[in-house]
């Protein structure tokens, strides 16, 4: 069970990347966007499936690697990265500034975000990146109908 914990935490192993784990499964997100950007319903079951593994691993996944977030559990990036690009059909440039913003605000932690990463267990790790994916939807959202304008 503890292997199945930390595949899924890990995101299938990206999260033992050397560098940048949370970058590299980011990146795993966006081509996981790319793979179902064209069927809204298979990414929203997408999306929800992968938020609540996250939601049900993340905790015990903290445990086994005997440390709070780990930087080993990067499920959390996939989904928020997967909620920041939700429900938008984006250009190469706004994607790339997308992947950057929703990387920015995941480091920042912008409030609520910086509240929710103190929670303990799952709701404290998938959450502030939850948050930081609503917000770069909601900021490409704007800009999208800036641009539209």
């Amino acid at each position: 069970m503890k292997n199945l914990i930390k595949l899924i935490a890990s995101f299938f192993y990206l999260g033992y990347a050397p560098v940048i784990p949370g970058t590299v499964a980011s990146l795993a997100g966006l081509g996981l966007y790319f793979l179902f950007k064209d069927n809204i319903y298979s990414y929203t079951i997408l999306l929800i499936l992968l938020s609540a593994l996250g939601f049900l691993v993340a905790g015990s996944a903290e445990k086994i690697f005997q440390e709070k977030d780990s930087r080993k559990i990067v499920i959390d990036e996939v989904a928020g990265l997967l909620l920041a690009f939700w429900g938008l059909r984006l250009e190469p440039v706004l994607l790339i500034t997308g992947f950057f913003i929703f990387r920015a605000l995941d480091a920042i932690k912008v409030y609520p975000a910086n509240r929710l990463e103190k929670i303990d267990g799952s709701c404290g790790i998938m959450g502030d990146d939850l948050i930081a994916g609503l917000y770069t939807n909601i900021v490409l959202r704007i800009v999208t109908a800036i641009i539209a304008f």
